[in-house]
């Protein structure tokens, strides 16, 4: 019996390490997934009903991240930012050739066993960036 203890404390922490670790992963290749969609999404100015060409996009990165973004706390992790091609400068215009970058910060992960950080979390970022295509002759941009 107290051999089985001993045996067993080292285990089962090992077993929550590696579900935990590949957990973190998963995660973050599911949020990285998301933001690349609405990268894509956001390229081709597509609109989804009654909503404007930023909102369009998050919901975008919502739907593709498997509920980790659910709700409106979600929806504020998510940020759409527009920069001219030539200088990186941040833009408020979604203008074509402009570079769009979506990304996910302040995603939290609580530890199923805190060790190295004191509050036990982990702050997850995903990005993903693309030039915005040319529009038809005689288009406009949609509102952002």
């Amino acid at each position: 019996m107290l051999e089985t203890a001993l045996i067993f404390l080292p285990l089962f922490a090992i077993i929550f390490a590696i579900l935990d670790f590949g957990l973190v992963i998963f995660i973050k290749s599911t949020l990285q997934h998301a933001v690349r969609e609405g990268a894509r999404y956001a390229v081709t100015y597509q609109l989804k009903c009654g909503m404007g060409h930023d909102l369009s996009i998050k919901t975008v990165v919502q739907e593709n991240a498997l509920g980790f973004l659910a709700g409106s706390d979600g929806l504020g992790k998510i940020k759409v930012r527009y920069y001219e091609p030539n200088t990186f400068a941040e833009t408020s215009y979604n203008w074509p050739g402009n570079l769009v970058e979506i990304s996910v910060e302040g995603y939290q992960w609580k530890w199923i066993i805190p060790l190295w950080r004191e509050p036990g979390q982990l702050s997850l970022v995903a990005r993903a960036l693309d030039r915005m295509e040319g529009l038809p002759a005689g288009m406009t941009p949609p509102a952002r």
